[in-house]
């Protein structure tokens, strides 16, 4: 006995002196020492966690989006109902997806301000897409009910909203200004109508009025007055529809197998205001832009330059304002070229106005003229356009000339607005729809004409007909009815292409136009 503690204590000491040699120590730990171990183990790593800085997995937003379609979709929220009328243009837009992309190239400059504008007033974001419904994002998109611009505006109800209509700015074409416009209205119609947006919506398209009688009748009989149950005209009862419909189709535009053209979610614009009028061509040169592309950015200007009181701001490319600034300012805020004009026997202000494509009012301003009276070998200073006019290709003078130079029939007339003349008179006068001579002409029914202005007519030709235009020079002994036998028209073809007067006197030398059938004629 006595050896054996005499071993095991040889031993103890004998693993001191290891322990002591290596620094090293094998033991087994109870279970209450490991769970002290591992709550410490566990202590140590919380604290090295927290001297780490932690990533966070991004929030999605979306105005963290990178394609503004997506922005929109993310926030728009109206029931889709199971419509009919709402199923009926979901197919069509997804039957004509060419459609939408053109829509969508058009909107590209503006679609992303538009957005922005929507979030601020906390409204549905769907109407970010009313102008897909109004005018396909066309910003020269003029109806035949006179409203003109991305959203549409009829010239009163513009003016009422703040936007200024005259000879050099239609403010229903500003993409700014219509766009403040057209949302103040929609905020006015929805509080008139309790918070009904699509009440509010149809009043938009049809005016608030027609509104507010359907909602009585129906109330009167005993009907819901929900829009849906409304009778409203087909324009209208299909506007609503067609505005859900579309947006249906962007929200899932993956689920119906739809790709819109990206657009970028970033602000792409910005208003500058010059603070004189510019000539468009002098400020594109500026802005480093062609001219074309700085018209289709401010459609609002009808002519060669911005108006040359109140309205010359500019909406231009962000990465464009620092160097239109810059040129603008070492050409001393220049931003029209003035010619000296000396005044001729017969000139008058309206006359000489005319003949520099300019207004009375611009100079008289020019020259601190208060009235109208001008004397020969007066000197006067007219601002002029930098360049040839037909060069402003997207002026309205010009967009006038390409629309009535294209062809809508066999022959083509041109009409002088005489004292008393409406569309319908000149259209029962030739034969043709009055609607059709308006659009014609790149205007509405509605719209005013004036004495001397030039109407376009088309005239179909009778099937098999093949139509010539000739000038022919009158002899000695012709008369009306014989050239009418000679080619085969009548009298009174000849006196409206010509512009005669009935039982007008011919002479020899006088030139008359004539639009001949060349089947009948070699007949």
């Amino acid at each position: 006995m006595k050896f054996r503690y005499v071993l095991v204590g040889s031993m103890f000491l004998a693993g001191c002196q290891l322990t002591g040699q290596d620094d090293v120590a094998t033991t087994t730990n109870t279970p209450d020492q490991q769970e002290t171990l591992q709550a410490k183990e566990a202590a140590t790593n919380q604290q090295a966690e927290t001297l780490e800085p932690k990533v966070e997995a991004p929030v999605i937003t979306p105005q963290n989006q990178e394609d503004v379609w997506n922005r929109i979709a993310m926030q728009m929220d109206m029931p889709v109902p199971e419509n009919e009328r709402v199923k009926y243009y979901r197919s069509w837009y997804l039957k004509h997806p060419q459609h939408l992309h053109t829509v969508s190239k058009r909107a590209e400059p503006f679609l992303h301000l538009i957005t922005e504008k929507v979030e601020e007033r906390g409204i549905p974001l769907e109407i970010a897409l009313l102008p897909v419904v109004e005018s396909s994002f066309d910003q020269f998109a003029y109806s035949h009910g006179r409203a003109a611009g991305l959203w549409q505006f009829v010239p009163e109800t513009g003016r009422r909203f703040g936007l200024e209509q005259n000879w050099w700015y239609d403010g229903r074409r500003d993409v700014v200004a219509s766009t403040d416009a057209a949302l103040d209205l929609l905020e006015y119609l929805h509080k008139k109508f309790d918070g009904d947006w699509l009440h509010a919506l149809a009043a938009y398209n049809t005016g608030e009025g027609r509104v507010f009688r359907a909602i009585r009748k129906n109330k009167a009989a005993g009907k819901p007055t929900d829009f849906w149950s409304l009778s409203l005209p087909k324009e209208t009862s299909g506007y609503v529809p067609k505005l859900i419909a579309v947006a249906d189709v962007v929200k899932n535009k993956e689920k119906y197998g739809l790709v819109l053209p990206a657009i970028a979610n970033q602000p792409v614009l910005e208003v500058v205001e010059p603070n004189v009028q510019m000539d468009l061509a002098l400020a594109a040169s500026y802005a480093g832009l062609s001219l074309s592309k700085l018209q289709s950015l401010n459609p609002a200007y009808n002519h060669w330059a911005t108006a040359p009181d109140g309205n010359n701001q500019l909406l231009l490319p962000k990465a464009n304002v620092e160097q239109f600034t810059t040129n603008l300012a070492e050409n001393n805020n220049q931003g029209i070229k003035v010619t000296r004009y000396k005044v001729k026997g017969g000139d008058s202000l309206g006359l000489i106005a005319q003949r520099h494509n300019t207004t009375v009012k611009v100079i008289q301003r020019a020259n601190s003229i208060r009235g109208t009276n001008i004397r020969v070998g007066q000197h006067l200073l007219i601002p002029v356009a930098l360049k040839d006019e037909s060069q402003y290709s997207l002026s309205a003078p010009q967009r006038l000339a390409k629309m009535t130079s294209k062809k809508r029939g066999d022959v083509k007339l041109t009409h002088k607005v005489t004292k008393g003349d409406s569309f319908w008179t000149i259209s029962r006068k030739h034969g043709v729809s009055h609607s059709e001579l308006a659009r014609w002409n790149g205007m509405s029914p509605k719209d005013p004409l004036r004495i001397g202005q030039d109407l376009v007519v088309w005239k179909k030709a009778e099937e098999g007909a093949r139509i010539r235009t000739i000038f022919y020079k009158i002899r000695e002994g012709d008369s009306l009815s014989g050239i009418a036998s000679r080619y085969k028209v009548s009298v009174t073809d000849l006196i409206k292409w010509n512009s005669l007067k009935k039982n007008a006197y011919i002479q020899p030398g006088q030139q008359l136009k004539l639009y001949i059938d060349v089947t009948k004629v070699s007949a």
